[in-house]
């Protein structure tokens, strides 16, 4: 029995009580989750800004980016893991004020090096929360209700992903530490509401202490990539990469070439996280049901590095909305095609198929960034270049591969070499 189907004493309580008290859990824990990304959300516009008037350039923005995303690559499964062994609130209390603690640096710094070390404090102590919340949720929840506490969950982090760029380019405008201040302070309600308000989920003997601190196996990452989901794999990390030259760098893009400022970047970051949730919501099913995932990720590859030559074309801020709005459409599909494609094909079992592809996603959003940087000094238009030219290499994988569907009688597809 899960931990909501009885009090701290041990005593059952009503599928009534039950339901409410998971009903308001969730809902805290949403509030946090739009918290912590509405806050990386207000950030991003400002970030190229920082670096520019700090002395840094493409190499230390594509650093910064990189930085929190190696962290959370070591530590995401660390923290889930240690929440089996001491219980789920603890270490929700730990990523939220973790989050807080980041935002202040990030407003106080005067020197490159602060600003590295409060984006390294936001990817350890922050990416606690994500995996947390999830296990709470895998706690407090039914099987039949499960899939819709998670959807309440991805939708909190949909809404802050939206809100945020846009806010935190709004409130750029006066001065560029005042985001990092608003988004402190809400971390600090968010921290209050789990503390005072958020009961634990796992209770006595419900606590794992014989669970093994879970760490990243860089070895297991290579020996999945020779088995018949490895080319998924594979591909899953060069989609990553690729499409993290376009998101790491075009702040400081826009910046350089147009000259705009953090509340028009902040606008178009907005509108990418419009049309990407939109994209997700009306035409993930549709398309994949009617061409299938393995076509979807072709042609997804396929108009992913046509969209970079797109955006080097556009000239005026009309032109560049509707370029970015055509490049990101043209990606929407991918990372949900080739997740489900994993999971159909997979011989590994679903969960260590779906932790295996993040994995690969992750090295991709850590190498992207750092390779973006470093051409960027060169030439502002490299990264994009070399962003279109990485997902037409992934299209040509893609082909030569054989990336085929799962047939009907539900037989595994192989990946032919």
């Amino acid at each position: 029995m899960s931990s909501a189907g009885c009090t701290a004493e041990g005593g059952e309580r009503n599928p009534l009580e039950m339901r409410t008290s998971n009903r308001w859990s969730i809902f805290i824990l949403s509030f946090a989750l739009v918290v912590i990304t509405l806050g990386s959300g207000m950030v991003i516009p400002i970030f190229p800004f920082y670096i520019e008037r700090l002395g840094g350039g493409g190499r230390e923005l594509g650093l910064l980016i990189a930085t929190a995303a190696f962290m959370e690559f070591i530590f995401a499964p660390l923290w889930g893991s240690i929440s089996d062994r001491m219980g789920r609130k603890p270490i929700l209390i730990i990523g939220v004020v973790g989050n807080a603690l980041s935002m202040v640096l990030f407003g106080l710094s005067t020197e490159l090096w602060m600003l590295f070390a409060a984006r390294g404090l936001a990817g350890v102590l922050s990416s606690a929360t994500m995996p947390t919340s999830m296990a709470y949720v895998g706690d407090v929840t039914s099987d039949e209700d499960r899939g819709s506490g998670m959807g309440i969950l991805g939708s909190a982090m949909g809404l802050g992903v939206i809100l945020g760029p846009g806010l935190g380019g709004l409130l750029a405008t006066g001065s560029l530490s005042t985001p990092f201040f608003i988004a402190a302070g809400l971390s600090i309600c968010s921290f209050l509401f789990v503390a005072l308000l958020l009961p634990e989920s796992l209770q006595g003997s419900q606590l794992r202490s014989d669970v093994k601190i879970q760490m990243v196996r860089l070895g297991e990452l290579w020996s999945v990539l020779f088995s018949p989901t490895g080319g998924l794999f594979f591909i899953g990390f060069l989609l990553s990469f690729g499409l993290s030259n376009f998101d790491s760098i075009f702040g400081l893009y826009a910046l350089e070439k147009f000259g705009y400022g953090p509340q028009r970047v902040g606008t178009i970051l907005m509108v990418m996280a419009i049309v990407t949730t939109v994209g997700k919501g009306l035409l993930t099913g549709p398309t994949t049901r009617r061409l299938g995932e393995a076509a979807v990720i072709k042609l997804s590859m396929l108009a992913g590095s046509i969209g970079f030559v797109v955006l080097l074309m556009a000239n005026t801020y009309i032109a560049v909305l509707l370029a970015t709005g055509f490049f990101i459409l043209s990606r929407t599909l991918l990372r949900p095609s080739v997740l489900s494609l994993t999971s159909k094909q997979t011989t590994l079992g679903q969960g260590v198929a779906m932790g295996m592809c993040n994995s690969f996603m992750s090295l991709g959003r850590i190498a992207g960034p750092l390779w973006a940087g470093f051409v960027f000094d060169i030439d502002l238009r490299y990264p994009y270049i070399s962003g279109s030219a990485i997902l037409f290499i992934g299209f040509l994988i893609s082909l030569v591969w054989g990336l085929r569907n799962v047939n009907e009688t539900n037989k595994i597809s192989r990946i032919e070499l």
